[in-house]
């Protein structure tokens, strides 16, 4: 039995290719056309003006932030169930870290979730789409404007997702885009802020370049990163954003495959199939481990590690996230968060994952369920 690892990406021949174009012409550095033409192209195809090349999501963020102009005093409300890069990008710029509670149903941050959190400091909301589906945004996005808060948004879970026919990517203030190796569009490691703005766009390019003085290089005003994408990495980007509509459809090929193995077992609950605005990408498939089930998350992690199959437990919340505690968030307790955090996984999801590949998943867990029921 091969060993069937979470996530496999699947790089074509085109893609080496456009790599090796780009060491033959002699660009390496983040001085080569491929990144403009893949800003470019990554904006126009998620329906922004404009796109910011940086390293990865989290500078990516991490830029947005600052580039917004968030600091201390201001409060900004993030869903607690996703990845520490949402918060750090905000404790880091000063500002406070509020997270809010999800939904049981779709795994994202409601409305509901986000005026539980408002105060008179709230400044910014972060909408984080989840494993490959979003909230429903229009009530969010209409009470954002209605207190005047700025909106970030990070899609880097959901490339390809559309909501009510308009592109996720498409709707913060700024939106922020992963390009790691087990995202739909990958560049090894990467990221891309979009946005319309060319005030923001400019902040954005000048803080991932050390904030270097445009009339007096060497001299900082301020200090910025060197966040900036190499040359290969955007060539090796700009073929797949050409193929999103592909990888989408064998994305969901891929949990329709899941869904029909798994449908009739009262062990789990399968990651959220699509609602009347959205249909889930499955960015990953998530497997939540009902109390009907006779073994824990960790016993059925464990279990198919030893027949070869990856897993990955679901994000722990920020809000319990000691590195944060330590920077001043307040303590809460949020427990739809806590309750998927601690029964939440997923399962081999990779583009190069193979037909014989899943099958080979889904018999492990089968075999799994069986022996333990």
């Amino acid at each position: 039995m091969k060993p069937i690892p979470v996530n496999k990406p699947d790089l074509t021949a085109a893609d080496h290719d456009a790599v090796l174009s780009a060491l033959r012409a002699g660009w390496v550095s983040s001085e080569g056309p491929q990144v403009r033409e893949f800003e470019e192209l990554f904006a126009t195809t998620f329906g922004r003006k404009l796109g910011v090349a940086v390293s990865s999501g989290t500078a990516g963020l991490i830029v947005a932030v600052r580039a917004l102009g968030l600091g201390p005093g201001d409060e900004v409300l993030v869903p607690a169930l996703t990845i520490i890069s949402c918060g750090q990008a905000v404790v880091e710029s000063g500002a406070t870290l509020v997270p809010v509670d999800c939904s049981a149903r779709d795994w994202n941050a409601r409305l509901s979730d986000f005026q539980a959190r408002l105060t008179p400091r709230t400044k910014a909301l972060m909408l984080v789409h989840l494993y490959g589906l979003c909230a429903d945004l229009d009530p969010i996005l209409s009470w954002a404007r209605e207190h005047n808060l700025v909106v970030i948004e990070d899609a880097s879970q959901a490339q390809g997702l559309m909501y009510r026919g308009r592109p996720c990517g498409s709707f913060g203030d700024v939106s922020v885009f992963s390009l790691y190796a087990n995202k739909l569009i990958t560049t090894g490691e990467g990221g891309m802020i979009l946005c319309d703005s060319e005030q923001i766009a400019e902040e954005c390019r000048r803080l991932r370049n050390l904030c270097f003085d445009p009339a007096k290089r060497f001299w900082h005003e301020e200090l910025g990163w060197n966040y900036r994408l190499t040359a290969m990495q955007a060539a090796l980007g700009i073929g797949q954003t050409q193929r999103i509509p592909e990888l989408v459809r064998r994305k969901r090929q891929m949990g329709a495959m899941y869904r029909q193995a798994f449908a009739a077992l009262q062990e789990f609950e399968l990651a959220p199939c699509s609602t009347d605005y959205a249909e889930n990408v499955y960015w990953v498939f998530g497997m939540v481990v009902t109390p009907r089930a006779s073994f824990t998350r960790e016993a059925i992690v464990t279990g198919l590690s030893a027949q070869g199959v990856g897993t990955r437990t679901f994000f722990y919340g920020l809000h319990q996230q000691p590195a944060l505690l330590a920077r001043g968030m307040t303590p809460i307790t949020l427990p739809t968060t806590e309750s998927l955090s601690e029964r939440g996984f997923y399962l081999p999801s990779g583009l190069g994952l193979s037909q014989d590949d899943q099958a080979q998943v889904i018999d492990a867990v089968t075999r799994f369920v069986t022996i333990h029921s």
